[in-house]
């Protein structure tokens, strides 16, 4: 499949908030990686899973029992656990990639929890907290929070020492940090998460023609975000695709002429002029 071809498809399937089919949206992230990868029959796979799951689901249970179930399954049987050999790897993104190792890290395993509840009638939410996402369980007793790592469910002070770091920076209150925190994620927040956690991989690693990959459906995602359309620019620039680099910078200073980085947005444009123009020479 051409890059012009998954980007139009990744389109489509981000077109509407309310209809947005975060399972395929998750998975189509790997065609960058994998542009052959057979969607369907990945789709298939997590299918035959869950009907493995609901034999295993006891019947008049109650929803923490079934919970209880699913997650024996989910964690003991399939084995599914935090990737800690290798966490940058962005395989733990590829959810095709998740499915064949087992391993992840806490959003792509939680994406496929939450596509296998979904299938099992289980009231299961992600949770877009910092640094660990999480899963939210409701049952008649109250939410539950679950490290989508390893089924465990976390306790408030486990949770707050999770923050702590972040709120610190923050200079907020821990305890209304927290409520804000906990509350579930969309299905396009889910996506776009997963798609920065493969944007810092690539940065790290100047991996730039899949960073640009990464912001090109980064644009399509957040399409009000002026600011991944200027780090689309400078992804372009690194690849020498001049043109395109200079018309996101120069829309970026169109939008924010007061950017705290405009001077080195202005520094970038002022090369890529030169360039350019020394290209039409």
């Amino acid at each position: 499949m051409t890059t012009t071809r998954i980007l139009d498809y990744f389109c489509s399937l981000m077109a509407d908030d309310e209809t947005l089919p975060l399972t395929e949206a998750a998975l189509s992230l790997a065609q960058d990686a994998y542009p052959d990868l057979d969607m369907q029959a990945v789709l298939a796979e997590m299918d035959e899973l869950v009907l493995r799951a609901r034999r295993r689901m006891p019947e008049d249970a109650d929803v923490r029992q079934r919970v209880d179930a699913f997650n024996r399954y989910f964690f003991r049987e399939l084995g599914f656990s935090s990737n800690l050999n290798d966490y940058y790897d962005p395989d733990n993104s590829h959810l095709n990639a998740v499915l064949r190792r087992r391993r992840g890290i806490p959003i792509s395993l939680a994406v496929i929890y939450l596509e296998m509840a979904e299938q099992l009638g289980l009231p299961v939410r992600g949770v877009s907290f910092p640094g660990h996402f999480l899963l939210r369980v409701t049952t008649p007793e109250g939410d539950l929070m679950l490290d989508p790592t390893t089924g465990q469910t976390l306790s408030e002070s486990q949770m707050v020492e999770m923050l702590e770091p972040y709120v610190q920076r923050a200079g907020e209150s821990i305890g209304s940090a927290l409520r804000v925190l906990l509350q579930p994620a969309t299905r396009r927040e889910i996506v776009a998460r997963m798609l920065r956690n493969l944007k810092s991989i690539y940065l790290q690693t100047e991996r730039w023609q899949r960073l640009l990959a990464v912001q090109q459906r980064l644009v399509i995602v957040l399409p009000g975000s002026i600011e991944e359309v200027r780090d689309r620019g400078f992804a372009y620039a690194r690849l020498d695709y001049l043109r395109p680099a200079l018309e996101d910078l120069e829309r970026y200073l169109e939008e924010r002429p007061d950017a705290q980085d405009a001077t080195v947005v202005e520094s970038e444009l002022h090369e890529l002029r030169q360039r350019a123009q020394h290209d039409d020479d």
